[in-house]
């Protein structure tokens, strides 16, 4: 084959598509389509402090997605204390932390369905736990480290600022 010589293929890529009438066709996109979680169910270890947190403490984990899911309606301690309750004494904290897993379906537009929240939750709950506030950071939703809520609009933190100044 010679190199001046082009096969069908190389043809199609080599020429521009062409549009009709000098406008360029709209693409049909779906709208309503859900979106897909930023990482998957099983990606615990790509965030090893969270996932050693959330594997020894769960309850912690679950009372920052809670204040966060709720824009700190709901305190993070006395959610935790609830989910450590349902938790330790009946075994049935996973059914509290699902009804988040709903809420942040909804608040994002998350493709799943209740039945595999509540089968993430029952069968998995650290590593559903772990995926929702990855989520959470990857759309800038959680509180920073010092518990402060971050700015929505931006992402930056806001800090107090001082109004007296020392004096010796």
């Amino acid at each position: 084959m010679s190199s001046t010589s082009q096969n069908g293929y190389e043809r199609l890529l080599a020429t521009p598509p062409s549009c009709e009438g000098g406008l360029v066709a709209a693409v049909d996109l779906d709208t309503d389509a859900p979106a897909q979680w930023s990482s998957g169910l099983c990606n615990c270890l790509s965030d090893t402090p969270l996932c050693c947190l959330t594997c020894w403490c769960p309850c912690i984990t679950f009372g920052r997605i809670a204040e966060t899911v709720d824009d700190g309606k709901t305190s993070c301690i006395a959610s935790a204390g609830i989910h450590a309750l349902l938790t330790y004494i009946t075994g049935c904290g996973w059914i509290y932390s699902m009804a988040y897993r709903s809420k942040i379906r909804k608040q994002y537009m998350l493709g799943s369905s209740p039945f595999q929240d509540c089968l993430a939750h029952f069968c998995c709950e650290r590593c559903a736990l772990c995926q929702e506030y990855r989520e959470l950071q990857i759309r800038g939703s959680t509180l920073s480290a010092a518990g402060d809520a971050r700015e929505k609009n931006d992402g930056v933190d806001i800090v107090p600022v001082p109004t007296k100044q020392m004096t010796r």
